[in-house]
């Protein structure tokens, strides 16, 4: 499979084009990737515009990363023609990430850009580094990684180029790639309540999880860790049909064999930030003006 060139070159594209640093004559540009649709648009307009031997995606390695989203991050670098190095990362050696507060995603993206910059700038060659942020996600104020970016140098070129989700979607269509359409899939840690230790037994027993669901046909889910209980939390659309037999039986026992001895079925379907929005809210409202 190749991709394919739209049939007009995108504003967009042109957009995110004049917002990638200056990199010199020689320059490479590292992409922070993990083959989501954000950050695989923003390597495959790098690559446009740079060309494949001036780019090096950077997959960061943790018991955090499902084995299916490495798997299917290699297959869209792939797919874009970019080389892939995978860095290994030990945020669950940092007692700030696994103490697992609202700023936990700082503390794993703080590792990550280290990591790059200890190991891969040198041997790749890299002059600057930029990660998949969006328009949207500068609104959000449950991202504390974007501040780790900041403090790192990284740039955020899609955000830069004002593409929110929509656009960024819309973009990976018109460039054929197969994550377009993917659900958003944040790392296991975000199905972890907040003050709840995070450690490798319990984003094993997530992912374990959440792959029975994937292969009984949910393909969009969360599996959220309340020690013996899982909530699952799927889109309305489709809780009638995990209720219903005979995929009731079938999503209890996957889940259950997972390592959960109760399962539980979220009526209000499909949360983003689940666990962190509630308590930046309180932050937010607690602050003084």
């Amino acid at each position: 499979m190749t991709l394919t060139e739209p049939s007009r070159t995108s504003r967009a594209a042109e957009r995110v084009a004049t917002c990638l640093p200056e990199l010199g004559p020689s320059g490479r540009l590292g992409v922070a990737f993990s083959g989501g649709v954000d950050s695989s648009v923003l390597l495959a307009l790098t690559v446009r515009a740079l060309g494949a031997d001036r780019v090096v995606a950077v997959l960061g390695v943790s018991p955090s990363l499902a084995a299916d989203e490495r798997a299917a991050a290699h297959e869209v670098a792939r797919l874009i023609g970019a080389p892939l190095v995978e860095v290994a990362t030990h945020e669950g050696e940092r007692a700030a990430y696994t103490r697992n507060g609202p700023d936990r995603c700082y503390h794993c993206k703080d590792e990550l850009f280290t990591r790059i910059s200890d190991e891969v700038a040198q041997a790749h060659h890299l002059t600057a580094v930029a990660y998949g942020e969006n328009a949207d996600d500068t609104r959000r104020p449950d991202r504390p990684g974007a501040r780790a970016a900041t403090e790192h140098q990284v740039c955020r070129p899609l955000a830069d180029a004002g593409l929110d989700k929509a656009a960024v979607r819309q973009v990976a269509r018109e460039l054929g790639l197969p994550c377009a359409d993917k659900p958003a899939a944040p790392c296991l840690a975000s199905r972890i309540p907040h003050y709840t230790e995070v450690n490798p037994e319990r984003l094993a027993q997530v992912e374990a999880a959440e792959h029975a669901l994937r292969q009984l046909g949910f393909t969009d889910c969360r599996v959220r860790h309340h020690g013996e209980i899982a909530r699952l939390e799927l889109p309305t659309e489709e809780l009638t049909r995990a209720a219903s037999e005979p995929l009731r039986q079938q999503v209890h026992q996957a889940v259950q064999q997972a390592g959960f001895r109760f399962v539980a079925l979220d009526l209000a379907g499909l949360q983003s930030g689940a666990f962190t929005l509630p308590l930046v809210a309180v932050t937010h409202r607690t602050s003084p003006a």
